[in-house]
């Protein structure tokens, strides 16, 4: 099945005014962080903090009275399942979702709040999709599927309408890839607007199903990643020949480059990126001299991250910076030694967040006790400072991870 760019304009058409059109700004601070000209498409400023909108109202569109009056059935990790629901209620319609058991608690409570059913079942999208098929077959539901839909294609590709209209002149656009909905329609979109441009997909190493399925290679697949809204298995009937015809190259992204890109949004232009979001951003990071110097469009697909690990994502990232620096000394357990430390600690520029005192392991002198800090730094260098510094007055420190303590 073709979709064409005719297609694509009637979908923004239908969409105009039920869904936003984002803004998409420069980012000078990224373009300095990864050599490229930056552009950032905020499709985490709509209505469910999602691009999944566009696609899903499209296909609830496309639907009779009847088939949205009897209900409406998708399977997802969050996104689509909150457009879905969003959508399907401001059109009347009854919606069920089923979601992996994995599935953060923010996307299950926020689908909830817009008046759907959850079922949660399995671990992975597919485990629901068995799910949500047998629900569709039972109850006369009417299945929304999350990419490998035409009208769902379609609806996806408008942002790179958008994209073009507000910054013609972009060299590449980097687009998330899943199932490859997002991708299949703005690779559509974006080569019928302008034929010369490149388009490159970012995919989680953990899930490289579409790398897999077009170089027919058997790279594994699976584990907890921080990108859960694009871990699948299986990439789309519809989607795969599109990728293949029109998108230039996929990047493969480890789990220290997404959680750097969703620290680098949150830090460098306050604006809020859930994993499969800042993809796109992580590929840049990655593969920065594929990028030198060219005009990139980046679509921030989604914000929709648990804070808890956001706020683990930010932490992680002090640490790789040096700038949460954590360590243990042993030293002679006698009154003011601690005092000492910490006045010590404070000359040499650290402000002290933790102290944890132990006494009673067997690997501590009788007479001894074992301390374990962590302090703010400056950065790197100034952490060094601060072990060279206790190293100089006799303590040893030794360089601990913060869950060893």
């Amino acid at each position: 099945m073709t979709i064409t760019l005719a297609e694509i304009e009637a979908a923004r058409r239908a969409i105009a005014g039920a869904v936003l059109r984002t803004p998409m700004l420069p980012a000078p601070r990224l373009s300095a962080l990864t050599g490229a000209q930056v552009f950032v498409k905020y499709e985490n400023l709509q209505a469910t903090n999602a691009f999944k909108e566009r696609g899903a109202l499209v296909k609830l569109l496309s639907l009779t009275e009847e088939e949205r009056r009897r209900g409406l059935v998708a399977m997802s990790a969050g996104n689509h399942a909150q457009a879905v629901a969003y959508h399907g209620r401001r059109l009347g319609s009854p919606v069920t979702i089923v979601m992996p058991v994995t599935t953060p608690f923010v996307k299950v409570a926020a689908t909830r709040s817009y008046g759907a059913e959850v079922v949660l079942h399995g671990e992975t999208v597919e485990d629901a999709m068995e799910r949500c098929v047998m629900l569709a077959q039972t109850r006369g539901l009417t299945l929304v599927h999350p990419y490998d839909d035409a009208q769902v294609i379609a609806g996806q590709g408008t942002i790179a309408l958008e994209m073009l209209e507000d910054e013609p002149s972009l060299d590449v656009i980097v687009v998330p890839i899943g199932g490859g909905g997002l991708i299949s329609g703005n690779a559509i979109a974006a080569r019928a607007v302008k034929p010369t441009i490149s388009v490159i997909g970012a995919e989680a190493q953990l899930y490289p199903a579409m790398w897999d399925a077009l170089r027919n290679d058997h790279l594994p697949i699976g584990g907890p990643t921080l990108a859960e809204g694009i871990a699948v298995k299986n990439v789309g009937a519809l989607t795969l020949p599109i990728v293949r015809d029109l998108v230039d190259d996929i990047i493969l992204v480890d789990e220290a480059h997404l959680e750097r890109a969703v620290n680098a949004f949150m830090i460098l232009q306050k604006t809020m990126a859930e994993g499969a979001g800042a993809a796109g951003l992580a590929a840049l990071l990655a593969k920065p001299e594929r990028f030198k110097g060219k005009k990139v469009g980046l679509i921030l697909s989604g914000g929709n991250i648990d804070p808890r690990i956001m706020a683990s994502v930010l932490m992680r990232e002090l640490l790789r910076e040096g700038r949460i620096f954590s360590f243990r000394l042993t030293i002679p357990d006698r009154p003011g030694v601690l005092g000492q430390i910490a006045t010590r600690l404070g000359g040499l520029g650290a402000n002290i967040l933790e102290v944890n005192h132990h006494r009673g392991l067997l690997d501590v002198p009788a007479k001894g006790a074992k301390l374990d800090v962590t302090v703010e730094t400056r950065d790197a260098t100034h952490a060094r400072e601060i072990a060279s510094g206790l190293a100089a007055d006799g303590y040893a420190p030794q360089v601990i991870e913060t869950g060893e303590m």
